[in-house]
């Protein structure tokens, strides 16, 4: 059998991963966003501290496990996740744990599109010549502060900046912590607004999700961007002047 028979069906392997995160999003969208809610949450506080309550460890790998599948599936109900890290266990070590399950779950994603795509592409865009070669080149040369700042941003979304990383090349070592150490900054605000929930559940109100666009919130989170943006910027000046 010739390699020209084979690629085909090795193609379609690849793509498997990728090809079931997304059918498992646009279904998750569908059927389980009513399910992934605040009001959800609300009413089941009772029994998820009570079995929080004899159960701890259990809890924490549960709840770790749930976040790991929402976030590697790219379903509805990451938010809602980190809220209840916050409510169950506190603002730490809930930050810590939703750190952690996020990180996990966007390793999935990475490693599916890497797998399914990634590798082929970013080898094509280094065999390739002209504007695209040099994007490619551009990128490598400040990765570690590119990828920190698309974490940093609160614009960009989780799911961009899973998959562009699997696409460029990214190693999956530096994608691993950049990640962890990137979305630091926004976990801990969603993660302290869900260790406040028992007051809002007694008031009867909402959180309030929009925090973290606040300015005392807004602004040291922007001046992070800047500082990882500060290297790709001295470096775009020295290159034009030849530095």
């Amino acid at each position: 059998m010739t390699r020209d028979e084979t690629s085909p069906p090795n193609a379609m392997l690849r793509r498997l991963p990728l090809i079931v995160i997304g059918l498992a999003a646009v279904l998750g969208f569908f059927f389980l966003r009513d399910y992934f809610t605040f009001q959800t949450l609300a009413d089941n506080r009772e029994t998820l501290i009570a079995f929080r309550d004899s159960n701890y460890i259990a809890t924490v790998l549960v709840f770790m496990a749930v976040y790991i599948v929402i976030v590697g599936f790219s379903l509805p109900g990451a938010t809602i996740a980190t809220l209840t890290g916050g409510f169950l266990f506190a603002t730490f070590p809930g930050a810590l744990f939703n750190v952690t399950a996020a990180t996990i779950g966007a390793i999935v994603i990475f490693l599916a599109a890497r797998w399914g795509l990634g590798e082929r592409l970013a080898a094509k865009m280094d065999a390739s010549d002209g504007a695209v070669k040099k994007i490619k080149a551009a990128i490598d040369d400040s990765q570690w502060e590119a990828l920190f700042l698309i974490r940093l941003v609160p614009a960009v979304p989780f799911f961009v900046a899973n998959l562009v990383p699997a696409l460029v090349g990214v190693p999956l070592v530096r994608f691993a912590v950049t990640t962890f150490l990137g979305i630091i900054p926004g976990a801990v605000v969603y993660t302290s607004v869900g260790a406040g929930l028992g007051e809002v559940f007694a008031r009867g109100e909402t959180p309030n999700l929009g925090i973290i666009f606040e300015p005392h919130i807004l602004f040291p989170i922007l001046g992070l961007c800047c500082l990882a943006a500060l290297p790709i910027v001295l470096k775009a000046v020295r290159g034009k002047k030849g530095i």
